[in-house]
Parts: C-alpha cells; structure tokens; sequence
C-alpha cells in the first residue's frame, strides 16, 4: 500500500474513531438524544473494520495511526468543537505528524 493511501487510511479511521466516541458524548453530557447510540456504534465497527485494512495490524502501524489520530483530533476541535487549536495544540500535533513520517519512512529490517 503506497504512502497516500496508508496516510488516508489513517485519517478515514481516526474519523470513525472519533465519530464513534463524540455520538456517546453528546448524548451523555449535552442531553442529546440516546438514537446518537445508533450511529455511534455504526461509527465503531466502521473504525474496527477500517483497522482490519491496514497493511500491518500491528505495534508499527498503531503507533503511525496514534499520530494521525491526534491530527484529526485538532482538527475536529477546530471544525466541529468551533474550539480554535492553540499553538501547542497545533506545535504538537506537527511532532506527532512528524513521528508518524519517521516511523513510515523508517526502515523495515528485523533488528
């Protein structure tokens, strides 16, 4: 699997991820709907279905996958929180992203 679409990959899961997780949390602490379960739990098999197509279901990949997956966290805080990311939100995120094209660009000989 090429880069761009592992990276992709990544983000599509870290979104189900964080669909999955944001459904519940509106229901149990804004007062919303219990029905939000229903998607939230559609948004979670998605995410463990989207794992199953990495290349790699393993520590290497996860790790990758954490750094994306704070990524997409700022920017959900940003476009749907409407919360701005401050400049340690976004400094860290870059370290993150930066972790993720070192681990994915790294050299895959058993040591």
């Amino acid at each position: 699997m090429d880069l761009f679409k592992t990276f992709a990959l990544f983000v599509a899961t870290a979104v189900a991820e964080i669909v999955g997780c944001y459904l519940p949390y509106l229901w149990l602490k804004q007062g919303r709907t219990a029905w939000l379960l229903v998607p939230a739990c559609a948004s979670l098999a998605l995410f463990a279905w989207l794992l199953t197509l990495h290349p790699t279901a393993a520590g290497r990949i996860y790790a990758a996958y954490g750094g994306v997956y704070i990524g997409v966290a700022i920017l959900w805080l940003w476009a749907v929180d409407r919360i701005t990311p401050t400049t340690s939100d976004w400094v860290g995120a870059a370290v993150c992203l930066a972790g993720v094209a070192i681990i994915m660009g790294g050299s895959r000989s058993a040591g």
